[in-house]
């Protein structure tokens, strides 16, 4: 349960990217010290959201930051340098998530710590990069949505541009950056020699475009917003109203196409020269949803989920609230509880990974400097 054990990761990090990251770095075993500033507060997520976990904690803090340790100390002073040198000379990896003129500027790179411990990684998540003339501009998850070209394909076509809901560049950053400091400790762990690795908001961010941005590279395909969440190219796929709600329905290949018409009463459907191939049905989609929505605004979503299940892609349409409380939800144990020194029992979501088929336990973050028992005093002069 444990794969990471003894490995320790110093994670100088505020707000989202890093600390997503490392949190998955930490459920996995390692020992994440979180580098704070007291004078501060610390992280300043400790204090966003109004759920409050008493001074310096909050729920939206804890999200991000589960079975971390923290330790408090000030980075830019000569005593700060010498504690933050002494836990780097035992650890496998250094983590940032500063502007990107900065780690060099406050030692925070390979080039600084490699003489300190030549084996450790120094990963380095910024908004735009560390190399070029956006190193020092200030960055978030939505203005990456924004620029990347994500919001164009988010939304109504007759509505703005919208964001995806959750802070997913954050999460998908954080991610990507995990990857490249894990590969980079395997090869430290053979040739004794770290390194410094880049990833920053913006590139993730382009690159969710995926197929979209490969079409407009090569073709010239300007990929423009569908209505209700349709896929750009396979149809039927989007959402769909019921006698009570609304319905996503995939289908991705024609085995799916025939067998939801079937289902639906029109087998017709799949003979009909409109709507014979995908090509067909993508040409003719006003005209197919046209049909569908008809058909499927007859019955409300559990009859359609019953009938569906199994055979088609498909799933309801939930807010927050309904997909939590939902039954198979708290099956699967995907909500799990940990222990708060503010409560008994805190809510939090499982880490997403299982081991063996068991889920990775968690623990809540410390509180602010919990942990400076780990910081070396400094040592008295000799006369």
């Amino acid at each position: 349960m444990n794969p990471l054990a003894g490995m320790r990761v110093i994670a100088i990090e505020q707000y989202g990217a890093a600390p997503y990251g490392t949190m998955m770095l930490a459920a996995l075993g390692a020992d994440v010290l979180k580098v704070e500033q007291a004078a501060t507060g610390g992280d300043p997520s400790r204090h966003v959201g109004g759920h409050g976990l008493g001074p310096n904690d909050c729920q939206y803090f804890q999200a991000w930051n589960l079975s971390k340790r923290s330790v408090t100390l000030d980075i830019k002073s000569a005593e700060g340098k010498r504690q933050l040198a002494a836990l780097v000379r035992d650890a496998a990896a250094v983590v940032n998530n500063l502007r990107g003129s900065l780690p060099a500027q406050l030692g925070l790179d390979y080039a600084t710590l490699g003489r300190i411990n030549p084996a450790v990684v120094c990963l380095h998540i910024s908004a735009y990069g560390r190399d070029n003339e956006r190193a020092d501009w200030p960055g978030y998850d939505y203005l990456m949505q924004a620029e990347a070209g994500l919001m164009s394909l988010t939304g109504e076509p007759d509505g703005p541009p919208a964001r995806v809901g959750a802070s997913m560049v954050d999460t998908l950053t954080g991610l990507t950056g995990m990857v490249g400091l894990l590969s980079c400790v395997m090869q430290a762990r053979r040739t004794g020699r770290g390194c410094d690795v880049d990833t920053c908001l913006f590139d993730v961010a382009l690159h969710q475009l995926t197929y979209a941005g490969v079409w407009y590279l090569n073709a010239g395909d300007k990929p423009e917003r569908l209505s209700r969440s349709a896929h750009l190219s396979q149809v039927p796929v989007q959402t769909f109203p019921t006698a009570d709600g609304w319905i996503f329905i995939m289908c991705m290949t024609e085995k799916f196409w025939r067998i939801f018409c079937d289902v639906v009463a029109r087998p017709d459907l799949p003979e009909d020269r409109r709507f014979a191939t995908a090509d067909r049905r993508r040409e003719n989609r006003e005209a197919l949803i046209a049909l569908l929505d008809q058909e499927l605004r007859r019955h409300p979503t559990e009859h359609w989920l019953a009938l569906l299940t199994g055979k088609v892609p498909v799933a309801p349409v939930y807010d927050v609230a309904t997909a939590l409380d939902a039954p198979f939800t708290r099956r699967i144990g995907i909500v799990q509880s940990v222990t708060h020194p503010a409560r008994s029992e805190l809510l939090v979501l499982a880490n997403p990974l299982k081991i063996d088929g068991v889920r990775l336990p968690q623990r809540v973050c410390a509180s602010l400097g919990a942990d400076n028992a780990l910081l070396q005093p400094e040592e008295p002069a000799t006369a």
